[in-house]
Formats: C-alpha cells, sequence, structure tokens
C-alpha cells in the first residue's frame, strides 16, 4: 500500500536525501534555517465526521498541521504519517494519497514517511518547516498597546460544521457549499505567517475558537486583551443565513476549526501589514487591542460589555 499510494507522486525536494523506503527518512537543513516541528491527530467522530470523504479528511489533516506552522511564520519542507485504518480500502487510500501530493505540490513538501496501521480511523502528521534563525513568532510577545488583528473570516467552519449535522438549514445552495468547504478544506495561512516574520509580536492560530485561542496569547504574554465583537470579519453566507445576532457572534467568537491567524502589531506596524497582507489578497481585520490587565479578556459589543450565556466558549479537547 505504502509504495503503491504513497511513495511516488507527490513534491519533490532536494534537501531530502532519503526519503520513503527505509527506517527512517535522512534531511538536510539549509544553513541559517532552522526547524519548526509540530504534530496533530485527527479522530474520526472527534475531529470530522463518520463517513467523510478521504478527500477532505486529507487535506484538513495536512492543513492543520501547516495553519501549525503558519503561526510561527515557518515555511513547510517535510511531514510524516500515520495513518490508522480500519481496513484497506483501496479506493479510500487512492483518495486520500492523491490529495496529499497536490497539496505535496501546491506547498512544496515532499512526505518523507510514516506508519500504517490497522485499527479505528485516525491520521496523524508531524509536519516541519524553515525559519530564519531567531525569526520565529511565538504566543508570548504580545505587549500593551499591540492591536489585535485577524486574517479572513470566523464562524464559517462552525456553521459548516452543524450543517453537515443538519442542526441548521442554509436554503442559498452557494453559502451552503461554502460554509460546508470552509469546515472541510481549511485554507492555512502559510503566506501570511511568512509575511508576518519581523513583524508581529505573537501569533496564533484559531484551531479551538478565537476566545478560547486568544486566552493562550494573553496567558503566555502575560497581558490582557480587548475585543470588538462587532468588528470580527463575519462571511456574508453567514450574515445572509443566521438572523440572530448573537448567534453570528457566538459562531464567530468560539467556533473552531476556522485555521486563520490571531496575531499582534504594534502601531508602528500596522498599516505596513495591512498593506503587505491586502498586496497579497489576503483579508485582515483589526479587531482590538491589547491591554494591561493581565489574564482580562474585555468582550465589547457596539462599546457595551458583552458576555455569552455559555461558559464554553471554544473547542475543549478533554470535555
Amino acid at each position: 500500500m505504502i509504495g503503491k499510494y504513497f511513495a511516488k507522486g507527490g513534491h519533490v525536494r532536494k534537501d531530502v536525501l532519503l526519503g520513503i523506503g527505509d527506517d527512517a527518512a535522512v534531511t538536510k537543513v539549509p544553513v541559517g534555517q532552522c526547524v519548526v516541528t509540530t504534530t496533530d491527530t485527527l479522530v474520526e467522530g472527534v475531529h470530522f465526521l463518520p463517513g467523510t470523504a478521504a478527500e477532505s479528511i486529507a487535506h484538513k489533516a495536512v492543513a492543520v498541521n501547516l495553519s501549525d506552522l503558519a503561526a510561527m511564520g515557518a515555511e513547510p519542507a517535510w511531514i510524516s504519517l500515520s495513518l490508522s485504518l480500519p481496513s484497506i480500502d483501496e479506493s479510500w487510500v487512492k483518495a486520500f494519497s492523491e490529495k496529499i501530493h497536490s497539496l505535496s505540490h501546491y506547498f512544496s513538501f515532499q512526505l518523507i514517511g510514516g506508519d500504517t496501521v490497522q485499527g479505528p480511523l485516525s491520521i496523524t502528521i508531524t509536519a516541519q518547516g524553515f525559519i530564519p534563525d531567531n525569526n520565529q513568532i511565538t504566543r508570548s510577545g504580545a505587549g500593551p498597546g499591540d492591536w489585535l488583528l485577524v486574517t479572513g473570516s470566523l464562524g464559517d467552519a462552525g456553521v459548516g460544521l452543524d450543517l453537515l449535522k443538519n442542526k441548521i438549514k442554509v436554503s442559498n445552495p452557494e453559502h451552503a457549499s461554502y460554509l460546508k468547504n470552509r469546515h472541510c478544506f481549511p485554507t492555512p495561512r502559510v503566506l501570511a505567517g511568512t509575511t508576518l516574520r519581523r513583524v508581529a509580536t505573537s501569533c496564533i492560530d484559531i484551531s479551538d475558537g478565537l476566545v478560547q485561542d486568544l486566552k493562550q496569547v494573553i496567558s503566555r504574554s502575560n497581558v490582557g486583551a480587548l475585543v470588538h465583537l462587532d468588528k470580527l470579519p463575519i462571511s456574508e453566507a453567514i450574515r445572509a443565513n443566521i438572523e440572530n445576532v448573537t448567534d453570528v457572534i457566538t459562531y464567530a467568537a468560539t467556533a473552531g476549526d476556522d485555521y486563520e491567524l490571531l496575531f499582534t502589531v504594534p502601531e508602528e506596524q500596522r498599516v505596513h501589514i495591512e498593506t503587505a497582507l491586502a498586496s497579497y489578497d489576503i483579508r485582515v481585520t483589526c479587531i482590538g487591542q491589547i491591554t494591561g490587565a493581565t489574564g482580562k479578556i474585555d468582550l465589547r459589543l457596539n462599546e457595551k460589555s458583552f458576555e455569552f450565556e455559555s461558559n464554553k466558549l471554544g473547542f475543549e479537547h478533554f470535555a
């Protein structure tokens, strides 16, 4: 199976000296570069619904890892794949592997090895990328006065998931398709991440929800944050189909799986980064500011203090 579906067809890099076929891969790191490493696991019934298409599972498994690299400002280089399958379904494996290869060509990474095992359907990917020495972006550099910005739009993946679960209905077929695709085929903001190097003071990708992930930043940076909920970037697909304003805000602020970048920049860099990302046709929105109120997130809607009814403000890994 490995030889037939995974060893050939993907992107080939010159820095991979020995790839799939031996007990381990051998790679070479360019001079002046550091290796950034991340690992994510996707489990059926937890991270994707039973019956999800192989192409979507493959895309998401890769995208969530590349999103982590993007949040650090790294460029993708290599991935390793550990695949647990209940049985070998040739058509499923073919579709899954072809999507991995397609993404490898688009993002210029190489699949260099991994493992296969029989068991419940789950996918673990370890992704590695390069970043120039001392250019990594962390969660711990935000300071009072920094502006808080986010790429793309928020809440789409959460609405898409509820559509797939038949919890809500969207009458417009184009909107429904867009929202489902935002959940099944998230966009890792690799170009945005590399653009933020030397500019952003902190960064995190939004995997568990805006508020939940913002907590990570203010905790690591020992700061607080002011968030204007009415400034959150929300797609027309959500605005046109969800009438209740509170529901719209809840999706945008607490739903996970958007994989947009949440980052902070100092005053003198704000216009520069907005212009730079706009030149790449990457939407970026300022949603608030970092404060000195350590550990506190001040949520406001139309300048009034706002609190969510539920205490659950994002995805919880061990609920």
